[in-house]
């Protein structure tokens, strides 16, 4: 098995649902499993050298638009006057320190630059995500307690 046929592999499993692919010959053994954020990663283990296969990049989810019923649907809101906080991370979204801690920040809290707006996990560890802006939260754009992605928008937030 070649470079070639690893990396067809990763990308066959990353648009699958698999989360994990173990496939063994005489000369190789290797498992491709998936991790939290949907990074698949090869760990070759025979006693043929193989060389590490380049971990594919996550790739954005299109978000199909809402159907427009005509002259009677509502407008879309305009966006463009917000300031979007984006994840600086690959990791879990949290909105509280623990389940019994009150949320960092919630929709019409004004936020100051370098107020904790939320923490993201990664590998264990505890982030604490800062605004970088002053303003007033408007929107939160993730769920509590779910992946999000690198550069992911989190909050949208009106400037003051």
């Amino acid at each position: 098995m070649n470079t070639k046929d690893i990396q067809q592999l990763i990308d066959f499993i990353s648009q699958s649902g698999l989360d994990e692919v173990n496939i063994e010959t005489t000369d190789l053994k290797i498992s491709v499993k998936r991790y939290g954020a949907g990074v698949p990663a090869a760990v070759p283990t025979a006693a043929a050298p193989v060389a590490q296969a380049p971990v594919a990049q996550p790739q954005a989810v299109a978000v199909p638009a809402a159907p427009v019923a005509g002259p009677a649907a509502a407008p879309q809101a305009d966006t463009s006057k917000y300031i979007t906080i984006k994840s600086p991370m690959i990791g879990t979204f949290y909105r509280s320190a623990n389940p019994d801690s009150p949320m960092f920040a919630e929709v019409g809290d004004s936020v100051t630059e370098g107020k904790v707006v939320c923490i993201i996990e990664a590998m264990k560890l505890f982030n604490e995500i800062e605004s970088e802006v002053s303003g007033r939260i408007v929107k939160i754009l993730v769920e509590n307690a779910t992946p999000v992605e690198y550069d992911q928008p989190l909050f949208l937030v009106e400037p003051i």
